[in-house]
């Protein structure tokens, strides 16, 4: 077995301390450039690939990662428009800083927690569940911590976007349009699922963005009068969309247009539409939330609220950073919270009402 390379193998090799060469690794502007180059060409021939991370962490007071904590599996970061672009923009943030990002899940996983056994420096929390143990064990690690699309508390950095005033600009645009009897498609991740009689209910959603949305669509279709039917489905799933969508317009007395959670829920729904040979926008008015790459790709192209999601993923990754650093320096500052603006991006899936009558198959 070939003996362990070690820094004082390496030290040995070039003729210098066991300091000097854990600077060339740790702090390298305190050496001369062909100082350093010699070890770590030394280093290179005796197959040392660098010292322990956990040893480096230890000794450096930092795991040099951040956590980025998913209420839903892990999957949803890679199969989400919404989830990648945030993610995508977060490692842009924090390239530059040297932090790496680490993936996890708030779900129950038994006896495991990554939350609560995973080294980070400190976390996002990105719309979680706050019955999960994994928050409650990142609470109680007194890592520094930034909400994203969560309630905002005071004594914790926030990113939101304003869901509530975008909701009511996608409400007033139907309304403007002449549209009366308007369909809520909502999503959740808790049950009851299906049509929805009391929308006041505090059960009917669950999530900040979810509960804000809602409570924008309210703003304005309830003091226009506005006849409202509303289905709650189970995710954000495209099955689970389409099944949420054939509830409301797979009936003799449909909605005239959908206000829909999000882009990919709307999506559904266009094909729903689709298939039961309802025109979009001529019989139907469908509205999204997100804009994000997909409402542009689709035809008809997507009416929806614009979040600015780069904007949310490097808001996030500053702010994190910034408490990080505050944290270690031991001068605590009040909470930042940010709310981000959203924008109505009218396209092709929305029209003026149709006449009476002309709305049926």
């Amino acid at each position: 077995m070939a003996a362990r390379v070690t820094l004082q193998t390496i030290a040995d090799r070039v003729g210098v301390s066991r300091m000097t060469v854990s600077n060339a690794f740790s702090k390298p502007d305190q050496l001369s450039a062909p100082l350093r180059e010699r070890i770590l060409a030394a280093a290179q021939e005796l197959g040392y690939v660098g010292p322990d991370p956990a040893a480096r962490a230890l000794a450096k007071g930092s795991t040099g990662a951040v956590g980025v904590v998913f209420t839903h599996s892990l999957r949803f970061a890679f199969t989400d428009l919404v989830a990648t672009g945030f993610l995508g923009a977060i490692a842009e943030e924090l390239a530059p800083t040297g932090l790496s990002i680490t993936l996890l899940t708030s779900a129950d996983e038994g006896d495991i927690v990554p939350a609560r056994d995973v080294p980070m420096d400190g976390a996002l929390l990105y719309s979680c569940d706050w019955s999960s143990r994994a928050v409650d064990f990142l609470h109680r690690r007194r890592l520094p911590l930034v909400y994203v699309d969560q309630d905002p508390a005071d004594d914790i950095p926030s990113v939101n976007v304003d869901d509530r005033g975008g909701a009511r600009a996608a409400a007033r645009h139907l309304l403007d349009l002449g549209h009366r009897r308007i369909g809520l498609l909502m999503s959740g991740t808790y049950g009851p699922y299906g049509l929805v009689g009391d929308l006041h209910d505090a059960g009917v959603v669950d999530g900040h963005s979810s509960r804000q949305r809602l409570l924008g669509w309210l703003d304005e279709l309830v003091p226009a009068g506005a006849e409202v039917i509303a289905a709650r489905q189970d995710g954000t799933g495209l099955e689970q969309a389409r099944w949420g969508a054939r509830l409301l317009l797979d009936r003799p007395d449909r909605p005239t247009a959908l206000l829909c959670f999000s882009d990919a829920v709307a999506y559904g729904a266009l094909q729903v539409a689709a298939e039961l040979g309802i025109d979009v926008p001529g019989r139907l008015s469908v509205v999204g939330f997100d804009d994000n790459p997909l409402a542009a790709q689709v035809r008809p192209g997507l009416t929806t609220i614009r979040q600015d999601i780069a904007a949310k993923g490097k808001a996030a990754a500053a702010t994190l950073t910034a408490a990080i650093a505050r944290a270690k320096a031991g001068t605590p500052a009040p909470a930042e919270h940010v709310v981000l603006p959203t924008e109505l991006v009218i396209r092709e899936s929305t029209a003026p009402r149709a006449e009476p009558g002309e709305h049926l198959r």
